[in-house]
């Protein structure tokens, strides 16, 4: 069935001007999004996914940058066709908003600190449909209820700060659809959300789109989220569109490596692979391909037709049971005995009265050495509570902690500091736990110092060098700054930086969440290579299931500051599915 174009797209370039040169970010693509059709763009980071969505609604400024294309042209009501190549920004404030909207990938720098949600929703009612006050209001909370966000009056009210990373993209999502819009541009709304919370959106996008009737350019570096969600898949590669066609087509049969490899490199529920594939590993196929032939996966490889080009070798089980029987002999290296913390808030700004949150109730666990511990939750499940009580960063409400044997539950701050040099962790954002005044080199260098790791500084110095090749840096990085680098290196530096001091332990606190599925493949499997060489210790924190289960020798479900399930991930039904359907006895557990 032919597509009716709502948006058509010929030739669209983007070209960046700096100091050093030029650097073309989109070159030269063409494609359509229908009438009431889901086309989901995919690729990795700097792809040229985010650029093309803001050349079409006119938002890349001219210079630095520069924008070409033959035709841009798109359909509005009663059939009028506009070109939006050329317009001015006046008639583009039209467009913006009314006709063509979009929800950006970080809800809390798109929202506006300053003004309440309810203000900003009804700002774009007011402008385009010329709403009174009265009724402006009336239609945000009409918004927030579609939305489905609780208390819709108290929303309105609060502030962006005051809700949580959910209901900022559910009020992202109302503002974005207050004008109904017959173009919804969702560029990366899922990223860093939990599983519970990213299906929650993704249905509530689906439904939205289905009732309205509207299009979606829905972006994305997940490809699991794309089977049950879009129509179409339009894959880029370094600015350029290498694939595209229905979205069974591309997962069952693609024709380009790149879209095979990002099949690929993503963490897999049915099967426990020694080593991720990478990106790169299925470019350097690329010339063996030969015409006509086609990318398959299954039986748990990548096979071309006839020639097996990419073998993912699968860890036995005999294997590994026989690794868990050398890992649990031993005594462990942190227990963890009926840990408890509150919180306390104030009920209401005007109230003295305090509210406690059980952030973690009740939890025991053991680590030992040599394992990687896998926890994984919903937001807000106590999660990153945990580990930063195991840090000694907050003291624990109630339980104890022993590591060695030795009680670390209330220490001096003496002894906490000596503790720091065995227990690292690596934060989420890479780029906020760095400082970006401090060169990389420094960063690697003033724990060494601080702990007396070697005897002189030119032992230090040196060690930088060794440390940025092991997590596949230069050493002459160095000497650059943190924003110069990439999201997934920064990461690499954030994990020499743990490195650094000889830890025995690691605690990952949604190390990879945030990053492009390529990037995660590198990362997960440089924390493997890591652990195997230095014999160290994860606590291994995420909300991606198939990431825990890809890293994890054992692992805890949590919910509501209490474990839920603990065991072998091979042998617990590890899908987004069982933890929805489950979620009513676990508050009974």
């Amino acid at each position: 069935m032919p597509v009716v174009p709502l948006l058509e797209v010929k030739n669209l370039s983007v070209l960046f001007r700096n100091g050093i040169g030029e650097k073309i970010a989109v070159d030269s693509i063409s494609f359509i999004i229908g009438k009431s059709e889901i086309l989901a763009v995919v690729g990795e980071s700097g792809s040229g996914k985010s650029v093309t969505a803001l050349s079409i609604l006119g938002l890349i400024p001219d210079p630095p940058a520069k924008v070409t294309s033959d035709s841009l042209v798109f359909e509005q009501e009663s059939q009028r066709k506009i070109p939006l190549k050329g317009l001015t920004e006046k008639a583009y404030r039209n467009i913006r908003g009314k006709s063509i909207s979009m929800i950006f990938q970080e809800p809390m720098t798109s929202l506006n600190p300053v003004f309440t949600c309810g203000d900003q929703v009804t700002e774009p009612v007011r402008q385009h449909l010329r709403f009174s006050e009265k009724k402006a209001r009336q239609r945000a909370l009409s918004l927030f209820e579609e939305v489905r966000l609780s208390d819709p009056e108290r929303i309105f009210r609060s502030y962006p700060h005051e809700l949580s990373g959910g209901q900022k993209q559910r009020v992202m999502i109302a503002m974005a659809i207050s004008c109904d819009p017959l173009l919804l541009i969702a560029d990366e709304p899922t990223t860093a959300l939990d599983v519970s919370v990213q299906k929650t959106i993704l249905d509530l996008l689906k439904r939205l789109q289905q009732t309205r009737k509207m299009s979606v350019l829905f972006i994305t570096h997940d490809l699991g989220l794309i089977p049950d969600f879009a129509h179409r898949v339009m894959v880029m590669f370094q600015g350029k569109i290498v694939e595209q066609g229905p979205v069974d087509r591309i997962f069952n049969d693609p024709q380009h490596p790149y879209t095979g490899g990002l099949l690929a490199c993503r963490p897999r529920s049915d099967l426990r692979l020694r080593k991720l594939p990478t990106i790169k590993e299925f470019l350097q196929t690329e010339r063996e391909q030969t015409p006509g032939s086609s990318w398959q996966i299954a039986a748990g490889r990548i096979q071309m037709k006839g020639n097996i080009l990419f073998n993912q070798e699968i860890v036995p089980k005999e294997e590994r049971e026989a690794n868990h029987k050398l890992l649990y002999a031993r005594k462990p290296i942190l227990r963890v005995e009926h840990l408890s913390r509150q919180f306390s808030k104030k009920q209401s700004w005007i109230s003295f009265k305090k509210m406690i949150i059980h952030a973690v109730d009740d939890v025991s666990f053991n680590v030992y050495p040599g394992e990687t511990l896998g926890i994984v939750g919903q937001s807000g499940c106590g999660k990153t509570t945990v580990s930063r009580v195991i840090l000694q960063l907050i003291p624990p409400t109630e339980g104890r902690i022993f590591y060695q044997n030795e009680d670390i539950s209330r220490i001096t701050l003496r002894k906490r500091k000596a503790l720091a040099k065995d227990l690292q962790i690596v934060f989420q954002d890479p780029y906020s736990s760095l400082n970006p005044r401090m060169t990389i080199g420094r960063t690697l260098l003033e724990p060494m110092r601080f702990h007396h790791v070697y005897p002189t500084d030119h032992h230090c110095k040196y060690q930088v060098s060794v440390l940025l090749k092991k997590v596949g840096l230069d050493p002459e990085d160095g000497s650059r700054y943190p924003h110069e680098f990439s999201g997934g290196q920064r990461q690499r530096i954030c994990i020499a930086r743990a490195l650094a001091v000889k830890p025995r332990l690691i605690i990952c606190d949604e190390a990879v969440s945030a990053l492009d599925v390529s990037v995660q493949a590198q990362i997960l499997n440089l924390l493997n290579d890591l652990k195997r060489e230095f014999g160290l210790t994860y606590i291994f924190i995420s909300h991606d299931l198939n990431a825990v289960k890809y890293m994890s020798d054992r692992m805890i479900i949590m919910k509501g500051g209490n474990i839920v399930k603990t065991g072998d991930p091979d042998e617990i039904p590890l899908t987004s599915d069982y933890l929805y359907s489950r979620q009513i006895s676990f508050q009974n557990d």
